[in-house]
């Protein structure tokens, strides 16, 4: 089975959206913590966890005890898009008499654990997993801890009694976004090292010397795995390790962004408890929409060593490998087929983009599936109907993403519109495939704006991805006309650097997707909506950065 990275991250988009909804109704909540964990309860809720919201209370499902519980709604939007409730029930977060309260509470079925007093829910957590092994029950239980309440003693206390007991079926996260209610923690109660006056939080992430906390837990006992919590590979594989190993709890921290996908919230304390004007919802759901995946293609680099190449990526922080599939006859050139796929799999756990430029790709995607891609993409140009349904079957069963391909002549087949919102991915070629060394086809720019509406009215909710040409000079205008993956041959794996490439390429469309919030601020209210939306951004560049833009742009006077 797959990772199933396509679905668990479009549910993952869809709780941050209800999370935003809610708290935005209430006027009041915790949107900063819920966004640090989504990734984690998106690998939990729609990977991991045994559960049935049918029946709430089936004696072996596994157990989620959200310590940190003024992250509530994250756990309520998420139990909403596994269906344990209506996701318009969200709209009654806070609310007099609601199931959907501030902290959860176990009038709402399906929640475990009465969060309210931090610290101590690590404690219930050991606790429930003693009981079931007890009971010699088959459930696994899994708690999420924030790090402020790791200045509890209490935290410590029930990690010496988990590490005695040997409770081999908890496994805990340590959601380590450095922030909690007054401040950043490594200013309050350091858990790695302190923080200086003038440092920006980011310091502590980009230097592991100054990581402590992993030596404290493993000195408690435990066995410790250290991830980037929002990387959903990295969660992903961080679980199959816990479950597999024997003999004590495990805990997973976590390094996360607090607000993570909502650049005005990421890293500011201000919203730890903080809910978003309704004004806003508008626009901040434009910006979840709108995030952005960078996708090197090893082709572009050194054909005789793309074992090299793949590490160089993963090195860049790649958010995809792209794999170019090219047989010889559906395009001129050959590059490999799936053995090659195979046997560079181990090498990482980044998502593989494989896209089939072959022929009859129905006879030869279960091949692909088995050699480790994550996502599969296939040409409109050699399936129809009935063999597109055939390989759309394939993948989803095996957990593997659905990808549609057109060349720059083609336009999205009648026949594909009633597979849209189930395809996860659609390739707009703006380069002719199998030829090296072309620029972006201008033409593409006319193409996607054909393309856009008709994706839209058919219930696509997938990724646009541009493939061919594109480079620094026009990354901006590509995610414009509505690309929001990037495919990048010559302008990343043929650099000496691939990793400032990739930084090259997220801040080309940071700047891109700024100057359209900014857009749609003005379009919704005015130079008011738009001073007001400027004036959220608060943390370190970001703020003249976003005015630059809006300046350049004439919303505001220079």
């Amino acid at each position: 089975m797959g990772l199933d990275y396509c679905a668990i991250r479009s549910k993952v988009l869809r709780a941050r959206k209800l999370v935003i909804r809610g708290t935005a109704a209430a006027g009041s909540g915790h949107p900063g913590g819920s966004f640090s964990m989504a990734e984690i309860l998106g690998c939990l809720f729609y990977k991991h966890m045994r559960y049935d919201p049918r029946n709430p209370q089936w004696e072996d499902r596994d157990r989620l005890v959200l310590s940190k519980g003024h992250a509530a709604p994250g756990l309520f939007s998420n139990m909403a898009v596994a269906g344990y409730f209506a996701e318009s029930e969200i709209d009654t977060l806070r609310a007099f008499g609601s199931r959907l309260q501030g902290h959860p509470d176990l009038k709402c079925p399906g929640v475990e654990f009465c969060g309210g007093s931090l610290g101590t829910g690590l404690s219930y957590s050991v606790g429930v997993a003693l009981a079931a092994r007890l009971d010699s029950r088959p459930c696994r239980v899994y708690s999420v801890i924030g790090d402020g309440e790791s200045d509890e003693g209490q935290i410590w206390e029930a990690a010496m009694a988990a590490s005695k007991y040997g409770v081999e079926n908890l496994t805990v996260f340590l959601d380590r976004n450095f922030i909690q209610q007054d401040s950043y923690t490594e200013r309050v109660m350091p858990l790695d090292s302190r923080l200086g006056d003038a440092e920006e939080i980011s310091a502590m992430w980009l230097d592991p010397d100054r990581w402590r906390t992993g030596d404290k837990w493993r000195a408690f006992g435990w066995n410790v795995i250290e991830i980037d919590g929002h990387r959903i590979e990295q969660v992903d594989d961080a679980i199959k390790r816990a479950r597999a190993h024997r003999g004590g709890p495990t805990i997973i921290i976590s390094r996360t962004i607090k607000g993570k996908s909502v650049e005005h919230m990421e890293d500011n304390p201000q919203w730890h408890g903080k809910a978003p004007a309704k004004e806003m919802v508008p626009i901040i759901n434009a910006e979840l929409e709108s995030q952005s995946i960078i996708a090197p293609s090893i082709i572009a680099g050194d054909m005789t060593n793309l074992a090299a190449e793949v590490v160089r990526c993963a090195e860049g922080r790649a958010d995809y490998i792209h794999l170019d599939v090219m047989d010889g006859r559906f395009v001129p050139n050959k590059t490999f087929l799936h053995e090659k796929v195979k046997e560079l799999r181990p090498l990482t756990l980044i998502p593989f983009d494989t896209h089939l430029m072959i022929e009859e790709p129905h006879r030869h995607v279960r091949q692909y599936v088995d050699a480790g891609s994550d996502i599969v993409t296939v040409h409109a140009e050699v399936t129809d109907v009935d063999t597109f349904g055939e390989i759309s079957d394939t993948l989803r069963e095996n957990g593997v993403g659905v990808g549609l391909a057109v060349n720059p002549d083609t336009e999205l087949p009648e026949w594909s519109l009633g597979f849209l919102p189930r395809v996860d991915q659609i390739i707009v070629m703006s380069v002719v495939p199998g030829r090296s060394g072309q620029k972006y086809i201008e033409s593409t720019h006319q193409k996607m704006a054909r393309l856009m509406p008709v994706l839209r009215d058919n219930g696509f909710a997938g990724y646009v991805e541009a493939d061919g040409g594109v480079n620094l000079e026009n990354a901006a205008s590509v995610f414009a006309d509505g690309a929001r993956a990037f495919v990048g041959g010559g302008a990343i794996v043929s650099t000496s650097d691939v990793r400032a490439s990739i930084r090259g390429f997220r801040q080309a469309v940071a700047t891109a997707r700024r100057r359209m919030l900014l857009d749609m601020a003005d379009g919704l209210g005015g130079s008011d909506l738009v001073e007001r939306w400027i004036d959220l951004h608060v943390v370190g560049a970001r703020p003249a950065e976003v005015r630059t833009i809006a300046q350049e742009a004439g919303y505001v006077a220079r």
